[in-house]
């Protein structure tokens, strides 16, 4: 009896050391897995940054010289989005703000929106997404050329009618079969201009462009940075 009991004991402690063994490696690949997949999604997120502002575009560090976004619920990016900026010496070359757009076909849509001084788009890249295989995931640069067509847009040169996919009588193409996930990501880049404008004193002082408040003159000059959409 005393024979059987050790040996049960012993296996109980064996599975008990087994179990612990086996959770504990189980914890550490997640873990390491998940630590991975971060890595992995701040190189491509830094890949998109560089591909909408090169680095011979600027003489700063962008990946850490950034500027906290004021009010920004609206763009659907955390609570406390951040901007990167990117500098030429002394000289403003443009600042990326990163939005979701919220409408997709198959969820959310993040999206990367580089912006000059001037209010023109820089240019968009979109840094994750589930959208459909073949169609939907157009949007990717390493699937079509889709997302270069908002290059050099603004909401000087554009309309608010125009801020659209060409079906619903806008300026932006849309997929063959696929129309919500353009129109999602049109929508979010047009709300991302509307946003910068309707923000842009803070902004600026951000940036290091101060605002003085009640001079008129000043105030109408930095306006002209970031223009009414027209109606």
């Amino acid at each position: 009896m005393a024979t059987m009991a050790q040996s049960i004991s012993r296996s109980a402690i064996g599975l008990g050391l087994f179990a612990v063994i086996t959770g504990g490696t189980i914890a550490l690949t997640q873990a390491v897995t998940k630590e991975r997949i971060a890595e992995q999604a701040a190189r491509a997120e830094a890949a998109a940054l560089f591909e909408i502002i090169p680095e011979s575009a600027h003489s700063n560090d962008m990946l850490n010289d950034t500027i906290s976004l004021p009010d920004a619920a609206v763009l659907n990016s955390g609570e406390t989005p951040s901007a990167w900026v990117a500098r030429q010496q002394s000289d403003l070359v443009g600042f990326i703000i990163p939005v979701t757009a919220t409408d997709g076909y198959s969820g959310d849509i993040n999206l990367l929106v580089g912006i000059t001084p001037s209010g023109e788009l820089l240019g968009v890249r979109v840094s994750s997404h589930h959208e459909t295989p073949g169609l939907g995931d157009r949007i990717d640069t390493r699937k079509s050329d889709w997302v270069y067509q908002f290059n050099g847009h603004s909401l000087a040169n554009t309309s608010a009618k125009q801020w659209n996919v060409k079906k619903n009588g806008g300026e932006f193409d849309q997929f063959t079969g696929a129309t919500i996930t353009p129109r999602a990501v049109v929508k979010a880049i047009h709300k991302t201009l509307v946003y910068v404008r309707e923000h842009q004193a803070e902004i600026r002082q951000s940036l290091g462009l101060p605002v003085e408040r009640g001079n008129r003159k000043q105030r109408n000059a930095v306006a002209s940075h970031f223009p009414e959409p027209e109606h």
